[in-house]
């Protein structure tokens, strides 16, 4: 019988990406940096768009880090962070009127001058 034996490990391992990130498995990674995402909300009450453009990632993957990931990592911070974004969610009609009322008030004072 051949028997197949994968070393975890090996140099081409390395290579392919499968350990990154200062010797963290991959996933290890992806676990820390929902936690990490999930602790700067909860402090900063951040938005989605704001933690992206802090940790350097999408808002997509921010989304899923803490909509998705965390709840199986720690229950709690989701909660928490969930709490926070449907605040932000609620809010964000009245954010996107206030940025329309600047931008034309802005275009405004530019004709008036």
């Amino acid at each position: 019988f051949n028997k197949i034996i994968l070393k975890c490990q090996s140099p081409s391992y390395y290579r392919l990406g499968r350990y990154n990130r200062g010797g963290l498995a991959v996933k290890e990674y992806i676990e820390k940096r929902a936690v990490e995402i999930a602790d700067y909300i909860i402090k900063k009450g951040a938005t989605v768009r704001q933690a992206a453009r802090i940790y350097g990632v999408s808002k997509s993957t921010v989304h899923k880090d803490v909509t998705e990931r965390l709840p199986k990592i720690n229950p709690l911070k989701a909660s928490q962070v969930k709490v926070i974004l449907d605040i932000n969610k609620a809010e964000r009609h009245i954010r996107g009127g206030k940025a329309t009322k600047m931008k034309y008030e802005a275009m405004n004072k530019k004709k008036t001058r």
